[in-house]
């Protein structure tokens, strides 16, 4: 039979002697089934491994056929933005504390990869973000977020005044600690606590959430994810734009962040039962259902 994936990138949180046990677990099964391994360089920084070659986490997107990530949510937001380019699938094995994205856990990690390199898996895709900053026509910074971009206000404390635009159609003023861009898929992380909607990972849309806005009138909004927003500051010192959280630009009054939905999406395999409402009853803790 015809494998669907040859070469097996394993990337595991850093820092983390007991992830690290479990990323040569599995390595060592997956060699033993005849795949080639490539593990992350980053993840055995402080492990030393002779047994498996090593590649740069930026090049795993040109050299494996599926990446698997174990950690958290944080872990699959830092290998999602580089293997986005490249299309190449990911698959996320749970030792984070919440875990909305790798939803395999870990006593069942051998036997649920299995399935998903035989080809029992169900696939998602997920949209991303492309976010420029322009100043003065210029654009200084670019990247990709998976959960969101967010603009908000420093550590001066005062709130920033700003106003959103989707498709060049003025939209609102506001004066707020920040807005939220947020992916379906990063409705679940930071939007969910400023009070955004939750939307299915396979709604092509965005949702925008004031932080903390000064007029309560100002709601959260969905919009498709064909459109173009825009975020113009108009008043704010020792602004900042964070991408997913894990990288940020600061802002000058009159810059704006022009985000748009990115050209490839991410490819998320899950085992075969997976179902969206289960996991989402679980991590937020619904009631079960009454029989």
């Amino acid at each position: 039979m015809t494998r669907l994936f040859n070469k097996i990138g394993l990337v595991a949180r850093h820092g983390k002697p007991h992830i690290i046990e479990s990323l040569l677990k599995l390595a060592a099964h997956l060699s033993g089934r005849g795949f080639h391994i490539l593990l992350d360089r980053e993840s055995c920084a402080s492990s030393p491994i002779a047994h498996y070659p090593l590649a740069d986490r930026d090049d795993l997107g040109k050299l494996a056929d599926l990446v698997i990530v174990l950690g958290g949510d944080g872990t699959m937001l830092s290998v999602a933005r580089v293997l986005a380019p490249y299309r190449v699938p990911m698959v996320g094995i749970n030792q984070g504390r919440l875990g909305f994205m790798t939803d395999i856990s870990l006593h069942e990690m051998l036997d649920a990869v299995d399935g998903i390199l035989d080809g029992q898996f169900v696939p998602e895709e997920r949209i991303l973000l492309h976010a420029s900053v322009i100043r003065e026509d210029a654009e200084v910074v670019s990247a990709l977020a998976l959960n969101d971009v967010v603009i908000s206000r420093g550590s001066l404390g005062s709130m920033i005044e700003f106003e959103v635009f989707v498709d060049n159609q003025f939209v609102y003023s506001q004066r707020s600690d920040g807005l939220i861009i947020s992916t379906p898929t990063g409705s679940t992380a930071y939007s969910l606590a400023s009070g955004g909607p939750i939307l299915h990972p396979t709604l092509q849309a965005f949702a925008l959430v004031p932080i903390c806005p000064q007029s309560l009138s100002n709601r959260p909004i969905a919009v498709s994810n064909n459109c173009e927003v825009e975020f113009m500051l108009t008043r704010g010192l020792d602004t900042k734009v964070h991408f997913d959280g894990q990288s940020h630009c600061d802002l000058m009054e009159m810059d704006r962040v022009i985000i748009r939905s990115y050209r490839n999406t991410l490819k998320i395999l899950h085992p075969v039962g997976y179902n969206y409402y289960d996991m989402l009853r679980h991590k937020l803790h619904w009631g079960e259902r009454l029989l």
